[in-house]
């Protein structure tokens, strides 16, 4: 018996030395697989729209949703996890050649020797970092905090509530990234993988951190070293992405600003909800903006040379008038 509490002690503390080097996510290969969920149903969505929405919390005219948690407080938070004045940007390169992940390549080209011109045909395409505004998605003829579709938006003019406008003044706040490729010991997940509210609090309990009020929830799954490894495909066709049933986690969480790299899996099981049930929910009924699109591969390597997950984060869109989003070039500073 004592010789057997040795081995086991022993490989505890293994575990401890892993835990503590540049390798210490590697122990989490070990770690027992998530139980898979049923898929969340029609009836259980609509329910949500209802019993889960954040319409009027903060006043019947409110176009900010959840930033309403980024307080000075906050800002001072953020900023106070600046150590090294180290920046990482966020975002993947303008895309301006059409390709297999690039529908809708932004438009450039050189006007004079001193002069170039860029234009973006769609700002939600897949091949884009941007930011979403509230007016990007609609539930039954209502976008965020109720407000009916024909009363603030017109084709000629755009929306004249809850465009991306309202953020001209930038976002900062406290990210947090939560690396899901790192937690399964791969350096991608494979297509169609959904990503559990388990699976994010396995993470939290690994990095030690996680995110709550007024905070920027950052998810990768490894697209872009996918993309890098394999070439490029129909992104929207193959993806991993976070499971429908994180709803009422999200919404308990209370985070202002929700990261990806892309916005739902796929391809989808027989069944499921069609589109990104997330990203539309999450942007209409919990009033929580969306970071789209981004590249979180250099911060991966950052935070894990670090051990450390967590870090102030600015976003800082275009002043469109009536945009529905923008190009965004987010940085993370450690």
């Amino acid at each position: 018996m004592k010789i057997r509490t040795l081995v086991i002690t022993g490989a505890a503390l293994l575990l401890i030395v892993a835990m503590g080097s540049t390798g210490w996510l590697k122990a989490q290969t070990q770690k027992p697989e998530t139980a898979l969920h049923p898929l969340v149903t029609q009836e259980q969505f609509e329910r949500w729209q209802t019993e889960l929405n954040n319409w009027g919390r903060w006043g019947k005219n409110d176009e900010l949703g959840t930033l309403n948690l980024v307080t000075a407080a906050k800002r001072k938070q953020a900023i106070a996890l600046v150590k090294e004045g180290v920046t990482i940007s966020l975002a993947s390169e303008i895309p301006i050649e059409k390709g297999p992940d690039v529908p809708c390549p932004a438009e450039w080209a050189m006007l004079s020797l001193n002069m170039d011109k860029i234009a973006f045909p769609c700002i939600h395409g897949p091949g884009l970092t941007h930011l979403d505004s509230f007016a990007h998605v609609y539930f039954h003829g209502k976008m965020w905090n109720g407000d009916l579709v024909s009363d603030v938006v017109t084709k000629e003019h755009g929306p004249t509530k809850s465009s991306i406008i309202v953020m001209k003044d930038g976002i900062v706040t406290r990210g947090v990234l939560y690396d899901m490729a790192r937690l399964k010991g791969v350096p991608y997940l494979e297509p169609g993988t959904r990503i559990t509210a388990e699976d994010l609090e396995a993470w939290e309990k690994v990095a030690g951190v996680k995110a709550g009020p007024g905070d920027a929830l950052l998810l990768g799954w490894g697209r872009w070293v996918r993309g890098k490894k394999l070439g490029p495909w129909n992104i929207n066709a193959q993806t991993a992405g976070l499971d429908n049933s994180v709803i009422p986690w999200l919404k308990k969480r209370d985070i202002a600003i929700l990261g990806w790299e892309t916005p739902t899996y796929a391809p989808k099981p027989e069944g499921d909800l069609p589109g990104s049930p997330v990203h539309d929910f999450a942007l209409t009924m919990l009033g929580i903006h969306i970071l789209d699109r981004a590249d979180f591969t250099a911060l991966s390597e950052a935070a894990a040379a670090r051990k450390r997950w967590e870090f102030m984060i600015t976003i800082a869109p275009l002043t469109i008038p009536h945009g529905t989003g923008s190009p965004v070039n987010p940085i993370a500073m450690f």
